[in-house]
């Protein structure tokens, strides 16, 4: 038997486009193998519309462990809406050899926060932790004064200043003293039993007051570096925001096998350019608050390839695409204000390797009837292996016995599933449905996109306005799962639920068999 619906394949290929849209970890969009193996000549251009609402709570506490953790202030929507372009074409050479070049963006994040909560403005917590600190230590010093603030922080410099002023002052007017003593006795040993015991009683004091001196400095020299650190921080504005962009080219040659030209494999080259920006602001970063790093834009290059059957007189095709990873070795320029209190340096440039991941892609689709056609798709990431480690970020980890820690990481691989049935209305108009799942990358996760999955519904169509020129849409309505937000160091700092999203997409195409 066979099935007349190639314009049902192109209507779900549509809706599915937009089901990969807001995947787990960085993921946006699919591989382009559903269009490499289209019949004939085939284009298209697609615009893809993420519209995710992600709200929750701060955790009252800043940063606890999950068991610890209290529901604090209202974190208003902090994903913001992302928009995208992919496009592409192939050609049959001839009966056996395809080719074609694709442009997607696979990876990508826009995030920023906004309101009154942890995630936002100056860590003041850290700030306050930073005096509590200078105070214990002055009365360590045996110094009595006052550190809850930035004016009493001064105040105390200044008293110090003055106190080690005048104390040096004694300490130069006592050493004239000794030494006149000293050369008195010498002179006249007969003045022994008069001076001896003024020349004791003012080595003893000075001696005494050295010291004290010796501590005022150090503490004017430990109160000075908090004074400059706390500025620092206290100057922190704006909201933690993230930004990550990418691009793909793809080329890919195909090769038909079997007597009925029924087997394709396929592959090729991908450039890859990724570049991005991390600001952490507010008390849920702890020292990390203030943090800026710039990834400088790279491009980098992988490979693509598969394996497909297809039977097209029942609209059978089964798709298997690997994509892998791809090394960026490029440069990282990073702010810390808050290393200036360990002596650290506080900002640089430095190399750095972010690969982002490979997947594997499964795509099927066949023909049920003369008007409906089933697809199912399955799709793999290896999130648990990407990582992020800046440099100085790390550093600071180290620095402050947290060991070795990422800025960004996944716990787990992410699965994605998915099964629609498209359906023929008439010759010109088809629409689908589908239902998928995401597994999401982890939970507890980054702060960065803090959702555990989704499930998804959506519709597409597609309209033929020539034989050869269509229009196709799609809508999808995203439940994402509810999920922790936590640091690097494991600490919980919110609580994001009843979250979800809509992804929207239109695409023109072009088929000519």
């Amino acid at each position: 038997m066979s099935f007349k619906i190639s314009s049902l394949a192109l209507a779900v290929a549509t809706l599915s486009t937009v089901s990969i849209a807001n995947a787990a970890g960085l993921d946006r969009s699919t591989q382009p193998s559903w269009a490499f193996t289209e019949q004939g000549t085939f284009a298209y251009v697609e615009h893809i519309t993420i519209a995710p609402t992600v709200e929750g709570k701060d955790n009252k506490k800043v940063a606890t462990t999950d068991a610890n953790f209290t529901a604090g202030r209202n974190v208003p929507d902090m994903a913001e809406d992302y928009q995208f372009l992919n496009f592409g074409a192939k050609a049959d050479v001839n009966d056996t050899i395809s080719v074609g070049a694709f442009f997607d963006q696979p990876w990508a994040a826009d995030v920023e926060y906004s309101g009154d909560n942890n995630f936002v403005g100056a860590p003041t917590s850290i700030v306050n932790g930073i005096y509590a600190q200078a105070a214990a230590g002055l009365q360590s010093a045996g110094i009595a004064l006052p550190v809850t603030n930035a004016t009493e922080l001064q105040t105390a410099i200044s008293t110090i200043q003055n106190q080690v002023t005048a104390g040096q002052a004694r300490l130069d007017a006592a050493n004239t003293q000794l030494t006149q003593a000293q050369a008195a006795l010498a002179a006249n040993p007969a003045l022994a039993p008069v001076l001896t015991p003024q020349i004791t009683a003012l080595q003893q004091g000075i001696a005494a007051g050295t010291t004290q001196v010796n501590a005022g400095r150090a503490a004017i020299t430990n109160l000075s570096t908090a004074q400059a650190v706390t500025n620092n921080l206290s100057n922190v504005t704006g909201a933690t925001n993230v930004s990550v962009s990418s691009q793909n080219f793809t080329g890919l040659l195909g090769v038909k096998l079997g007597e009925k030209k029924n087997i394709q494999i396929y592959g090729g080259p991908t450039i890859q350019r990724l570049e991005g920006d991390v600001h952490l602001r507010g008390n849920a970063y702890k020292t990390a608050s203030g943090y800026d790093a710039n990834i400088t834009r790279d491009t980098a290059y992988g490979w693509m390839a598969g394996i497909a059957y297809l039977k097209p007189e029942i609209a059978l095709k089964a798709a298997l695409t690997y994509r892998s990873e791809i090394d960026h070795d490029t440069t990282m320029y990073e702010n810390f204000p808050a290393l200036a209190a360990r002596g650290l340096p506080t900002q640089g440039t430095n190399e750095i390797t972010i690969t982002t991941p490979k997947s594997v892609n499964l795509d099927f689709q066949t023909g049920l009837n003369p008007t409906t056609l089933l697809t199912a798709k399955a799709r793999w990431v290896p999130w648990s292996d990407f990582a992020i480690k800046p440099k100085i970020y790390n550093a600071a980890a180290i620095a402050s016995g947290n060991g070795d820690l990422n800025l960004v990481d996944y716990s787990k691989d992410a699965w994605t599933a998915e099964v629609g049935l498209g359906k023929k209305l008439s010759p010109q108009l088809a629409i689908s449905g589908a239902v998928g799942y995401d597994s999401g990358a982890g939970n507890p996760i980054t702060s960065l996109g803090p959702v555990e999955g989704n499930w998804n519904v959506g519709l597409g169509a597609k309209y033929n306005l020539t034989p050869e020129w269509a229009v196709s849409g799609g809508v999808k309505y995203l439940m994402f799962g509810d999920a922790k937000a936590k640091l690097p160091d494991g600490s919980i700092v919110g609580d994001f639920q009843d979250n979800d999203g809509w992804v929207y997409g239109v695409r023109l195409s072009y088929q000519k068999k």
